[in-house]
């Protein structure tokens, strides 16, 4: 009598159940072996039988019925069936004597009725043990939602912590996942340079694959990254550690949006390319290359337009000259992060009042959601209208909790903002030095607006924060421009 030897595991996944299929080979081939069983074919197959549809199950089941063996050899009945269907084709093809045998080394299997009533009895308790399996796993990942833990695997940048079944941060990792955060919320980077700048940085997903540029789009759209989550249709809080703030994760979907009106051309980048408009036609400027050098000129679209083109060597040079003007030495730099300290340490005490304030709405948020929750079991809410509606107040609890959090570190809304544009200030002097035009770009935005080029000469008017930053400065001969280094002077337009 010819058996086909088949051993089966529950998943694919070579780190999951592989010693499983190891140890059955080794009991059914000494089992053969023992009992002279000629094994005429060995299948393994990686795949759930909790329902009907394994294609080499099946593939033998055909063999059989086409004559090619008489019986199968396996570890236990479960790795034959866990399903209904597929327990209930074997009893009836043992009925009809299509399987005339069927060998198991954990139980002894004799094909008369008897044998048949205690097959279907195994298959009835495989079933029974997969339901209870599967009703116990939902019972505890309802138990995770409701204490706000995320209840799957951990994604990139946090760790499954076996110890409290929650995730925790990947210190290796997490730093880069709020570098991509920051550096797309500029605007500047594509999902593809993204791609690029940061898998050159080491970042990796799981089994170390590197991250596709869908990869990247996922995380950038994933709200568990600033402390809430998504399960089947439902937001919850997060009782994990954020990697971001929301005001940096939704800066990052308005980029998206923004980038989602207009495919983006695969073509050279430009740096100064959509900087400025045309000061004679109100043109878009346009960018190419010609001998090796790149042009900057207007695109003349549907008028006459008397404006030439400049090189961007040139327009370099203009804008290197205007930062020249406004940068910081590295002694004014200090003087004025300590003075702006100063203040800022001043100003805590008056925090306390708005602090408080902040606490009492996320209370009253809190009661909201308990409030909904009971106004949905009440049958006053349809469950899209229940889903909706949380979201929103889980939403704003989490902004209310960052400015909170901003608080708490002894900063006001004004601080980061100053300091970072002081400090910018200084950056620009490296900057300049350096050659980095892309940053040059990026600091001439922030001190000014409606950018023009006219006559090769780019004009622009000097933005209202560049100013309201100048007005409050806490030193008059800076103020005023009278400081004996040229490189604070700080004109009143800038052209």
């Amino acid at each position: 009598m010819r058996y086909i030897l088949y051993a089966r595991k529950s998943t694919d996944d070579e780190d999951r159940q592989v010693l499983s299929i190891e140890a059955q080979l080794k009991e059914l081939h000494e089992y053969a072996q023992r009992e002279n069983i000629l094994v005429c074919k060995e299948v393994i197959e990686a795949k759930t039988a909790k329902k009907p549809g394994r294609p080499l199950f099946n593939d033998i089941l055909f063999q059989i019925e086409q004559g090619a063996a008489d019986g199968i050899l396996a570890w236990h009945p479960d790795r034959l069936a866990r399903n209904s269907i597929d327990g209930g084709k074997i009893i009836y093809l043992v009925d009809q004597k299509v399987i005339k045998d069927l060998r198991f080394p954990t139980l002894r299997f004799d094909n008369n009725a008897q044998g048949k009533f205690m097959l279907s009895i195994i298959f009835g308790q495989s079933k029974y043990y997969i339901d209870a399996l599967s009703e116990n796993i939902r019972r505890g990942i309802r138990l995770k939602l409701s204490k706000g833990i995320w209840p799957q695997w951990a994604p990139v940048g946090y760790l499954n912590d076996r110890a409290t079944r929650a995730i925790i941060l990947d210190e290796g990792k997490a730093p880069f996942i709020k570098k991509t955060f920051e550096l797309y919320a500029t605007g500047s980077y594509t999902l593809e340079g993204i791609r690029e700048r940061i898998n050159s940085l080491g970042l990796t997903g799981r089994k170390g694959k590197s991250l596709s540029r869908s990869d990247y789009q996922f995380l950038l759209q994933n709200p568990l990254y600033y402390g809430v989550f998504r399960y089947k249709g439902e937001m919850y809080e997060g009782t994990h550690e954020p990697i971001i703030t929301k005001k940096l994760f939704d800066k990052c979907q308005k980029v998206m949006r923004q980038r989602g009106k207009h495919k983006e051309k695969q073509s050279k980048s430009f740096v100064f390319k959509g900087l400025m408009r045309c000061g004679e036609c109100g043109r878009s400027i346009t960018a190419e290359v010609q001998k090796g050098h790149t042009y900057y000129h207007c695109t003349k679209r549907l008028v006459h337009c008397s404006q030439k083109y400049v090189r961007e060597e040139g327009l370099a040079a203009q804008i290197k000259s205007i930062l020249q003007k406004v940068s910081l030495s590295d002694d004014w730099t200090h003087k004025i992060l300590e003075q702006l300290e100063k203040d800022r340490n001043a100003g805590v005490q008056s925090l306390r009042p708005r602090q408080q304030n902040l606490e009492n709405q996320i209370n009253e948020i809190d009661s909201k959601i308990s409030k909904l929750i009971d106004v949905y079991l009440e049958g006053s809410l349809t469950l899209e209208e229940y889903q909706k509606k949380k979201e929103d107040f889980i939403n704003e609890k989490k902004d209310l909790q960052d400015k909170l959090r901003d608080f708490a570190a002894g900063a006001d809304n004004w601080f980061e903002p100053a300091k970072e544009f002081v400090t910018s200030l200084n950056r620009a002097r490296c900057a300049i030095e350096e050659g980095n035009l892309e940053f040059q770009k990026e600091f001439l935005k922030k001190i000014g607006s409606n950018f023009i080029l006219k006559e090769r000469r780019l004009v622009f008017s000097s933005g209202a924060p560049y100013r309201g930053l100048l007005e409050s400065a806490p030193f008059p001969t800076w103020r005023r421009g009278r400081d004996s280094n040229p490189g604070t002077r700080l004109p009143r337009s800038i052209a």
